[in-house]
């Protein structure tokens, strides 16, 4: 009860100050002040919009906003996003653009189980939407699935990107970013023994801890530090009454937005003092880059217990894959056994969450693969954030990862992919 009592206090201390910013908004907003003008009214008025947005976002799933984009044809074509395989802690979604035929390129973008929602890779899947037909894994918050539902931990989550990849078809290419770099790898390793038709013909791992010690951060650092009991005391709480997923344990996601703040705590506050000052002068708009940025790292989701302690436990703490010692299901996977499945790691020369060495590391693991299908590229002047969703990866990476996939888009087996849903000729229903 204690641990919900606590996950029930962080939601009060949120609420309660999305309300004081309310408020103050309200009451610095009255008309009877406008009769002398005051430019502390006006300050107080501004910190009362960025406060209540600020904590209001802290609890709300962005959508994604990818209305349409501009075909090959000159013409603007409508997205919808579309649910192919619905699971209790995530679905498989596609983006369909409507009045185009498949393309050539189909793509599965893996996104992290790290806190955010699948849409921090917003701007991933917009780049590549006028090249590939992209399919993404949107997990969902562990405070909205029942208890009933049963738990999720690494394991689960290697075998929900199998089946994934089962429903998609061979002829697909697999993008992981971040975290779930190495539990892709070790999907992939074991389709290669069990179903080996339905592996991707190739894998692009970008910022992955494959080997968290081949360069320590402050991450693998922080998870050496502790023991798995203080981390499970410190940091899992059973979600409070007013969720669907009430008594689930969980690593909250308001806890895991306090420490992201913490690591930059001076430019997140000088950010919002500036914004402040914007709104207060009237210079800021409701999608400036304070917002558009704000919007989504404030909006963090619940991760189950089980699978954040056995992430720092297997992955960081032991280095199973690394090893390669992983077990799923009670079988131990080789990632030995990739022999045909083109692997590229990408990594940032300035990531200070997986720093460089951490996912090449994944190549020197591939012993039946050969060299001609093994690539790597190290962007030098890149952060985390940036080798996938900023400059470099639009400018740089971006065009490297699909000349990967169109090296590697034939291979002498069979494949075989899976019919469009809703077949449709050139053309139609694309917006005028």
């Amino acid at each position: 009860m204690r641990y919900m009592m606590t996950y029930d206090l962080m939601e009060s201390m949120r609420n309660a100050n999305q309300w004081l910013g309310a408020t103050a908004l309200s009451m610095a907003s009255y008309p009877m002040f406008s009769m002398v003008p005051n430019p502390t009214i006006n300050w107080i008025a501004a910190w009362g919009e960025v406060t209540e947005r600020t904590f209001q976002r802290m609890v709300v799933k962005p959508d994604w906003g990818i209305e349409s984009i501009t075909g090959a044809d000159g013409r603007d074509h409508l997205i919808n996003v579309e649910t192919v395989v619905e699971r209790p802690f995530g679905d498989l979604i596609h983006f369909d653009v409507q009045g185009r035929d498949e393309m050539d390129r189909r793509v599965l973008l893996v996104a992290p189980m790290s806190g955010h929602y699948a849409t921090l890779l917003r701007s991933t899947v917009k780049s590549l939407l006028p090249d590939c037909e992209v399919y993404v894994t949107d997990w969902h918050n562990a405070r909205d699935i029942p208890v009933s539902a049963g738990k999720f931990d690494i394991e689960d989550y290697t075998l929900y990107l199998m089946d994934f990849m089962r429903e998609l078809g061979s002829d697909l290419h697999v993008i992981a970013v971040c975290q779930p770099a190495p539990l892709t790898l070790a999907a992939t390793a074991y389709l290669a023994e069990l179903d080996p038709n339905a592996q991707p013909r190739s894998l692009t791992l970008i910022g992955g801890p494959i080997d968290p010690n081949a360069t320590p951060t402050d991450v693998t650092d922080f998870g050496h530090s502790v023991t798995m009991g203080q981390l499970e005391q410190m940091m899992i709480q059973r979600v409070g009454f007013k969720y669907p997923g009430v008594g689930r344990k969980v690593y909250p996601g308001l806890l895991q937005l306090s420490s992201f703040i913490s690591m930059n705590g001076d430019r997140h506050g000088e950010a919002f003092y500036n914004q402040i000052n914007r709104v207060a002068q009237g210079e800021a708009s409701d999608r400036d880059p304070h917002n558009k940025f704000y919007d989504e790292y404030l909006a963090v989701m619940d991760m189950p217990a089980e699978f954040y302690l056995s992430t720092v436990d297997r992955i960081f703490k032991n280095g199973e894959i690394a090893d390669n010692n992983f077990v799923v299901a009670g079988h131990k996977v080789d990632i030995g056994a990739i022999t045909n499945v083109a692997v590229k790691t990408v990594e940032g020369g300035k990531d200070d969450i997986s720093a460089p060495g951490q996912c090449v590391a994944a190549l020197d693991l591939l012993t039946g693969l050969p060299d001609s299908k093994k690539a790597s590229h190290l962007e030098p002047d890149a952060g985390h954030y940036g080798i996938f969703a900023g400059r470099s990866w639009r400018n740089n990476i971006r065009p490297l990862v699909l000349d990967f996939i169109d090296a590697n888009s034939e291979a002498p087996a069979k494949r075989t992919r899976t019919a469009p849903r809703n077949p449709k000729k050139s053309g139609d229903l694309a917006a005028e």
